[in-house]
């Protein structure tokens, strides 16, 4: 057999099994996400603790808790037994079903300043209860990102400095305050937490891997 011919079906062999290992590539990652989406849709079905919640809250959470999309995330802190999946961004059908990351702050990722809101008379209520150094983790893809809590404020809304950036990769999370307060709540309450450790996730036993 010629060179040439030699050199064709060489190429033609490289090229199909390229094919097939992009094939499995995707199969590989669609599945994979597939998986992290229904991880989340069983989770979201399972009961959510709303003993603290106020009524309206709870009435507005069975009305968006079935809405489509999938969380960026999951919010735990175990010292207060909240978890939360955490959607992208803070309208109002995310904050009822959920936490909002808040736009214009850094993404779920060991780098920068990541802020957090929920309702203070829904999922975030339990945040009056956690102290300093208390552990906040978030579960996002395939890590677990651990953060020690390092200050807890009150302070305006118009503070807005509470979200700039930081040296120290942190979580920030804010919500209305009093917690108990009727009518619209004249301030922010945040907690402020810097990252510890990015961990595999199964070292916290974080509850899906999704993209």
């Amino acid at each position: 057999m010629r060179p040439a011919r030699w050199v064709e079906m060489g190429a033609w062999t490289l090229g199909v099994a390229l094919l097939c290992l992009y094939a499995g590539a995707r199969f590989w990652s669609e599945h994979a996400r597939e998986d992290g989406i229904e991880a989340f849709r069983d989770a979201r079905n399972q009961a959510v603790d709303q003993s603290l919640w106020s009524n309206r809250r709870v009435i507005a959470f069975a009305e968006s808790a079935a809405a489509p999309g999938v969380p960026e995330g999951l919010l735990r802190i175990p010292s207060v037994q909240l978890e939360v999946p955490v959607f992208a961004g803070t309208s109002e059908i995310n904050l009822n079903r959920g936490a909002g990351r808040i736009e214009g702050t850094a993404a779920l990722s060991p780098d920068g300043n990541i802020g957090i809101a929920a309702h203070r008379d829904g999922f975030f209520r339990k945040l009056k209860d956690v102290g300093i150094s208390g552990e906040i983790f978030v579960d996002v893809d395939d890590r677990t990102l651990r953060y020690r809590i390092v200050d807890i404020s009150i302070v305006d809304p118009s503070d807005v400095h509470v979200l700039a950036a930081t040296e120290i990769p942190s979580v920030t999370l804010v919500t209305c305050y009093p917690f108990y307060f009727l009518g619209n709540a004249p301030q922010r309450y945040i907690v402020r937490a810097e990252l510890a450790a990015a961990l595999p996730a199964a070292a916290e036993g974080s509850q899906a891997s999704f993209r």
